[in-house]
């Protein structure tokens, strides 16, 4: 089954948390998560290099928590667009990918990590 699309919109250097639950075909009986591990990167694309690894929390019985820190954040580029997914191993050793897509960078203003470089070519 092809993962569910969620497009990530950033903006360089803020904590971005999402939080995904996860139910079965009838969209009404939660996904037994006990066991489980999930992982989730950003990378540059498909099995390209990894910009940043993303904070991944299961919470019981159908919750896994997504955080991009704000110590991470800066990493990301705000010139190229990348992608990301979320994959989870269940204890059974079934590994799932429900969710991924497209990253947007937006650059930030306030506490940039950027160098300043003056038309004179000095700060």
């Amino acid at each position: 089954m092809q993962p569910a699309t969620f497009p990530l919109e950033l903006y360089r250097g803020d904590t971005e948390h999402m939080r995904f639950r996860f139910y079965s075909g009838d969209g009404t009986t939660p996904i037994d998560l006990t066991g489980a591990t999930a992982k989730s990167e950003i990378r540059d694309r498909p099995a390209g290099g990894i910009i940043v690894s993303l904070i991944c929390t299961v919470i019981l019985p159908n919750i896994v928590d997504v955080v991009l820190s704000a110590q991470e954040s800066p990493k990301l580029p705000i010139t190229t667009k990348g992608c990301w997914d979320l994959q989870i191993t269940l204890l059974s050793g079934t590994v799932l990918t429900p969710v991924s897509g497209k990253v947007t960078v937006t650059a930030d203003v306030t506490d940039s990590t950027q160098p300043y470089v003056s038309h004179y070519g000095g700060p």
